[in-house]
């Protein structure tokens, strides 16, 4: 009967093994987010009917650079997003909610409307959008539990209060 291996390096390995597991598991997501982005511009800058040489040179990338993003092997940083979303004339927040930066939030027509304008530069209307967000937070977070109660007691008039008025 073969004896039983008390050696550690079985769990070790199986160990590692996990670990890699995890790490190849990252490195397929941010794989497919890099390639999600650069789908994404490509898509953009093809229907801007931009070549790549000009948005390289618009954003202040290098020309390998972009075509790597844009081939999904690189993943840009949110300044670099930023500038190829001013190349492109499309809002940098379009491009960070693509690349996993941000959040996709509401449409609503004051957000809409604030994208669209085209008087303001990119970081005035994150800006705007930034302070409008925060004050709907705010009024959220104030608006009384009970609105419901309070809109019912407002309707009942106080018979005390009547009777007294017509008493006099």
């Amino acid at each position: 009967m073969p004896a039983k291996s008390t050696n550690s390096d079985d769990g070790d390995r199986e160990l590692s093994g996990a670990a890699a597991g995890a790490s190849d598991l990252a490195a397929r997501v941010v794989s497919s987010a890099a390639h999600d982005i650069g789908g994404f511009i490509r898509a953009q800058r093809e229907a801007a009917q931009v070549s790549m040489r000009q948005l390289a040179q618009l954003a202040g990338v290098s020309n390998p650079y972009l075509s790597q993003i844009e081939r999904g092997l690189r993943k840009p940083s949110a300044d670099v997003l930023a500038q190829i979303a001013k190349g492109l004339r499309v809002s940098s927040e379009v491009l960070y909610v693509q690349a996993g930066y941000l959040e996709q939030r509401p449409h609503s027509p004051i957000r809409d409307a604030v994208l669209a304008e085209t008087a303001i530069n990119e970081r005035q209307k994150q800006v705007l959008l930034e302070i409008y967000d925060s004050f709907c937070r705010e009024n959220e977070s104030s608006r009384p539990a009970a609105a419901p109660d309070f809109a019912e007691s407002a309707a009942i008039p106080d018979t005390e209060t009547s009777l007294g008025e017509q008493d006099d």
